[in-house]
């Protein structure tokens, strides 16, 4: 069977015939199959589309296509350039490849299939291309999809914030968290509240006004503009923050207390006692646990405030937000009289916050930033499986990519 054959039979190109195949190149490593237009055909203008005369032709290009059998294939064809009453003389629009492209549609598609799986680099070593030429295929596969998602089927979102350079450099992330649908919905460069607002002023009116539910943390700028943007929805505090916060505090206690007690000349019962606090007890090992239950024999800051942490996870078994809000309002006195500092000021803050908790309870349990902690990690995995991108840009195009569940080009044959 002949490669023209088989190139009409799986990619066949309206108003255009394969006409050629010859090896050329150094050894013979490269096939030009050289295309032509059918007789009586008009070419269409670049600009509107619509045909028009012929002016002149421009020289041969080449345009690569996927490998065959180890062997590059370049399409090879001399654009014509039409006379169209609206635009003036222009090059002719080719069903094969967009632009300026020198990489056939077909080509771009299944070099951004491979990209999801491997590294940019792996794929242009693997397909003896160049990491530009990959970078290229992505962007295009991206902005064709991101031209063409639906944005009407968004109820619930998520915001979080990943660092991803030093020096505190972060990408503000937005996801869809509907139990039908989990995708990255945008990526913005810092984490301020500018940055915020832009999310919603890409959303648009219509889109922002179907959301009813969103999930966040309780840093300052999320609070803020969520209510100023979307203030009709159920805002629900991350609960996985929440717990982080109160962790956090317990281990400051600890730490600062183990320092007292070494310069006071007691002995060091805190010493490796850091996760043996920190942990679930259902996920300590039975050393662990053999040694958590010595230390709460000691009267100690540190234990009272592991009692404490403790207990507050009595909170989420709750159903009825009136009873978790009477939970909330007791233990929070409980901790404003324990004198222990850090754990008086989260008290404060989940005081403070305490509708947006309860909002989790009205909520029915259904959403959460569990889902957007999931993606975080594998777009934290995206990053590192490349060893980082040098520009924000790249790195927008790679999560798209990899998270937006983006429709794609449809092709007449599926290679891959």
């Amino acid at each position: 069977m002949e490669l023209i054959t088989i190139l009409n039979q799986c990619y066949k190109q309206k108003g255009f015939v394969f006409q050629a195949a010859n090896f050329v190149g150094r050894h013979h490593q490269e096939i030009e199959v050289s295309i032509v237009p059918r007789k009586n055909t008009k070419a269409n203008c670049s600009g509107c589309g619509k045909p028009s005369p012929g002016y002149d032709r421009l020289p041969s290009r080449r345009y690569e296509f996927i490998p065959f059998w180890g062997f590059k294939i370049f399409l090879v064809y001399a654009k014509r350039r039409v006379q169209c009453g609206d635009c003036g003389v222009v090059a002719e629009t080719v069903p094969w490849a967009r632009g300026k492209h020198h990489l056939c549609d077909a080509y771009m598609l299944y070099l951004a299939d491979w990209a999801r799986k491997l590294s940019w680099k792996e794929v242009a070593l693997q397909f003896r291309t160049s990491w530009e030429k990959v970078f290229h295929s992505v962007e295009y596969v991206v902005n064709w999809g991101l031209g063409h998602r639906d944005m009407n089927d968004i109820t619930a979102i998520g915001v979080d914030e990943i660092q991803w350079h030093k020096g505190h450099r972060y990408l503000t992330l937005a996801y869809q968290i509907d139990s039908a649908n989990t995708r990255l919905l945008w990526v913005g460069k810092d984490r301020t509240e500018a940055t915020f607002q832009s999310f919603f002023d890409q959303l648009g009116e219509d889109a922002i006004k179907r959301i009813q539910y969103v999930c966040s943390d309780m840093w300052k700028p999320y609070l803020k503009v969520i209510k100023q943007r979307a203030s009709h929805a159920l805002h629900i505090l991350d609960r996985f923050h929440i717990v982080a916060r109160m962790n956090k505090a317990l281990d400051e206690v600890r730490a600062s207390e183990h320092r007292a007690m070494r310069q006071d000349g007691y002995e060091p019962v805190l010493t490796k006692s850091r996760w043996l606090l920190l942990k679930r007890p259902e996920n300590l090992t039975q050393l662990q646990d053999t040694k958590l239950q010595e230390l709460l024999q000691y009267n100690l800051k540190s234990i009272r405030a592991y009692l404490l942490k403790e207990e507050f996870q009595h909170l989420w078994d709750y159903v009825s937000p009136a009873w978790a809000g009477r939970f909330i309002d007791q233990w929070t006195t409980k901790v404003m009289r324990s004198k222990i500092e850090p754990m008086k000021r989260e008290a404060k803050t989940i005081r403070r916050h305490k509708d947006l908790i309860l909002n989790w309870f009205i909520a029915k349990k259904a959403f959460s930033s569990g889902v957007v902690e999931g993606l975080n990690t594998k777009v934290k995995l995206t990053v590192r499986k490349s060893y980082g991108f040098r520009t924000f840009k790249c790195t927008e195009i790679a999560l798209y990519h990899v998270l937006g569940k983006l429709p794609v080009p449809e092709l007449t044959h599926e290679f891959y």
